[in-house]
């Protein structure tokens, strides 16, 4: 009879167990498909979503996250500009919206560059935008450890 108990009770501990198990093996799987899953072009396209979000946010601390430690942009901008460049935006404008358009994608190897038009506005809330300006934007980009950040930007209006 203790025997039978012993057995009845730890059934349903090993189950336990396997589940916890089973549940860790999944999460770690997601965890492996979030750093480096898909193929790098389909990771630069995740970093380019996350550059348009962490915009449209208004974060600019995400904003920084995307951008190399040796990032350079227009005149001499390095990260720490942009950075700043970005949450000054914000400050300005209550709503800040970014639209992308027709990007292309040129991978290799652990290099990429990304072309696109982009449409990038402000205000206060309003129906109509206070500011708005269309780019043609160049991007280079950089894959380390399965993560892709942007090493340059270039960004020439359109209007």
């Amino acid at each position: 009879m203790f025997r039978m108990f012993a057995i009845g009770r730890t059934q349903p501990l090993r189950d336990a167990a396997a589940g916890a198990r089973a549940w860790w093996l999944a999460a770690a799987l997601l965890a492996l498909a979030a750093c480096g899953g898909g193929s790098p072009e389909q990771r630069l396209r995740e970093s380019m979503t996350q550059l348009q979000e962490a915009i449209q946010a208004r974060d600019a601390k995400a904003v920084r996250a995307q951008l190399a430690d040796d990032f350079v942009g227009p005149q001499g901008l390095d990260r720490e500009g942009a950075r700043r460049l970005a949450a000054a935006s914000f400050l300005r404008y209550r709503d800040v919206w970014v639209r992308v358009a027709a990007p292309r994608y040129k991978v290799e190897g652990d290099r990429a560059t990304v072309e696109f038009e982009a449409a990038l506005g402000g205000g206060g809330g309003s129906a109509l935008p206070e500011a708005a300006q269309l780019y043609q934007v160049r991007t280079g980009w950089r894959e380390r450890d399965g993560e892709w950040r942007m090493i340059s930007a270039e960004w020439t209006p359109r209007l």
